[in-house]
């Protein structure tokens, strides 16, 4: 007999600094004339309203970007340190208000913004009081498609062990990594991201999301295009503007079309809200309709692109949607590579 994982809830929480105003008016004066005027124009368009900070006012007066130079990644990884199994704490709260977490057996956690050992996994299972016989599945550094990476791990944990009740956390907390940059491309990707957690729980038993059919692919000639570098100074995001163009190219492709959606009609999408210009791009390129996309255009605006916890933020919404017949989970990271799974509301 097959196994059907589901997805029954999700948690999620964001610290309560917003930063995303403040940044712009850091970044203006950084560039020259023409260009600040484009980036003025950009971040008008870019969709985001707001986005949160562990950090409180990063970039004012005595704020945590205010010395010359910026803190180093050490200073950047003790913050991470103190402050990441905080935000994951909070999101699993938020995820108990929903449904009960009792026995759980597998605990999977993602984030790509820090490494600390004991890892995220270790401190937030003692901290909850776990069993020390859960088993522990760490994913670092794969970016904005992580979440995918950790639902799709707690779908196989489930299918092989119909008992199993995983726990999936994505913490995030990207704005440790502010960069000394004066030049149009890194400051609009600097734009973009936040900080934010998510907490799910996958299990056999029929509730929330039926977790169906996972696909991945990598888009030829485009490993450069979205990059973390390690420096001295934190994690450096390379993300080029030729992103949203190659996406839209990539999903013109019929074979890569119908292994995405199965070769069936799909009614729910849950893109990862990576920027407008990504979601505008899956758009045009799928043929969407106009509010095919509202859930991932929401999330962006409230809380912007927090890497492997954005994705989990859509979902939550959808969750607190209508029902789903077909629904697809899509996200897209370092490779440039797309990975996702599909979806349907429990029968």
């Amino acid at each position: 007999m097959t196994v059907t994982p589901h997805l029954h809830a999700i948690g999620t929480a964001t610290p309560p600094y917003d930063i995303h105003a403040t940044f712009v008016d850091w970044a203006l004066p950084r560039l020259a004339e023409r260009e600040a005027r484009l980036f003025e124009r950009m971040a008008t368009r870019a969709g985001i309203a707001h986005r949160w900070s562990v950090l409180p006012a990063p970039v004012a007066d005595g704020g945590f970007y205010a010395p010359a130079p910026h803190p180093g990644t050490g200073e950047r990884m003790a913050v991470y340190a103190r402050e990441a199994p905080a935000l994951a704490l909070a999101a699993i709260e938020a995820l108990a208000a929903q449904t009960s977490l009792d026995g759980i057996t597998h605990l999977v956690v993602a984030s790509c913004t820090g490494f600390i050992a004991p890892g995220l996994d270790q401190i937030v299972a003692r901290r909850l009081g776990l069993d020390t016989r859960v088993e522990r599945v760490a994913i670092g550094f794969m970016g904005c498609y992580a979440a995918i990476t950790a639902l799709r791990t707690a779908r196989h944990i489930v299918r092989s062990e119909p008992d199993a009740r995983v726990l999936v956390v994505t913490v995030e907390l990207s704005t440790l990594h502010l960069q000394e940059d004066r030049a149009l491309e890194p400051l609009l990707a600097m734009l973009q991201f936040g900080d934010g957690a998510a907490a799910a729980l996958v299990c056999a038993e029929p509730a929330g999301l039926a977790l169906d059919r996972p696909f991945s692919a990598t888009l030829p000639v485009s490993d450069t295009l979205i990059r973390w570098d390690i420096t001295d100074r934190g994690f450096a995001m390379h993300l080029s503007g030729e992103v949203p163009g190659r996406i839209g190219a990539a999903l013109r492709d019929p074979a890569l079309v119908a292994a995405i959606t199965g070769s069936r009609p799909v009614d729910t999408w849950a893109i990862h809200a990576g920027g407008r210009s990504i979601l505008d791009a899956v758009e045009q390129a799928l043929a969407l309709a106009p509010d095919a996309l509202d859930a991932s255009r929401a999330v962006l605006r409230d809380s912007g692109n927090m890497s492997s916890a954005t994705l989990m933020f859509v979902l939550a919404r959808i969750l607190s949607g209508p029902p789903v017949d077909h629904g697809v989970a899509l996200a897209f990271g370092p490779g440039l590579a797309a990975e996702g799974l599909s979806f349907a509301s429990a029968r």
